[in-house]
């Protein structure tokens, strides 16, 4: 998808923080942006702020781990905007705690939104894509904690490693369909991530197992991490231009190759030191096809 003018792009979580970026990248490409959230008010002002640069803009409310309200919502698009060319799943909620301390709750809102949102996006829009027979475009915004951990945060981690497997899934899937599909793993963003979490999670999923992020009486906008953090905007800018190259993964924060490359050492150490016979290999051809990642 060289060519974005145009064209029509969904955006979930558009609201703020990377879809908000998204979403002003896609319309600085020329493309028609519809932007989706569960928070009204805040998605409204978005929209406004967009359109008063000319901007040709679709603003509608969308919980995304709703299945019925995607069906609404995609018929609502179709009729007033036209079919979807880039379908950018972004929505996400955070948690920071251990693992063990999670609550049923804690994992029920966070699958729900991060791997149900994204299932659902997949499921009602890329049939549709697929059968337009377009060279269109899946985004999937995963995370920097889709590729490694240090603990703290077992319930996001959980669900920013199944998003990557879904995106890697989806590539495979939909090569000979030629729609490309990138997996966004980005660091630390100036967003409202965590303000956003608290305002959406349901109150039926309210016992949590959750801690702050920050001391008590510590804004979190003074904190080295979120200072020297790049915009939602400069993270949209990246994800088109991932778009443009149909790359397979977009990172942001470069100084993650270390953590990375340690991860990469302990898979490949870990496998027996020993021979494997031919027909085994032979056996698992498919499954040991290498061509994705090449």
């Amino acid at each position: 998808m060289r060519d974005l003018r145009g064209k029509i792009a969904l955006i979930t979580g558009a609201a703020s923080g990377i879809g908000l970026g998204i979403a002003r990248a896609c319309v600085d490409a020329g493309m028609r942006v519809v932007m989706t959230d569960v928070r009204e008010p805040i998605l409204r002002e978005a929209a406004s702020a967009l359109r008063a640069s000319g901007a040709d803009v679709l603003a509608t409310q969308l919980d995304v781990s709703d299945r019925k309200a995607w069906a609404s919502a995609a018929e609502r698009i179709c009729a007033e905007v036209g079919e979807v060319d880039l379908l950018c799943s972004n929505a996400g909620v955070n948690f920071v705690g251990a693992t063990h301390e999670a609550t049923y709750e804690d994992w029920d809102f966070a699958l729900g939104v991060n791997v149900g949102g994204a299932i659902n996006a997949v499921r009602t829009f890329v049939p549709r894509m697929v059968a337009r027979k377009i060279r269109g475009h899946v985004v999937i915004t995963s995370s920097v904690s889709g590729l490694f951990t240090n603990g703290g945060a077992g319930v996001y981690v959980t669900s920013k490693f199944a998003l990557v497997g879904l995106a890697e899934s989806l590539r495979a899937d939909l090569r000979r369909h030629e729609i490309g599909v990138s997996v966004v793993c980005p660091g630390p963003v100036k967003s409202q991530l965590f303000e956003s979490t608290a305002a959406v999670r349901p109150s039926r999923l309210k016992e949590t197992g959750s801690v702050p992020i920050v001391p008590a009486g510590t804004a979190r906008e003074s904190t080295p991490i979120y200072i020297t953090a790049p915009t939602g905007e400069e993270t949209g800018r990246r994800v088109i231009e991932g778009v443009r190259r149909n790359a397979f993964y977009i990172m942001t924060h470069p100084e993650i190759r270390p953590v990375l490359e340690a991860r990469s050492a302990a898979l490949l150490a870990a496998l027996p030191d020993e021979p494997v016979e031919r027909g085994r290999v032979d056996a698992s051809a498919g499954l040991l096809d290498a061509s994705l990642y090449k």
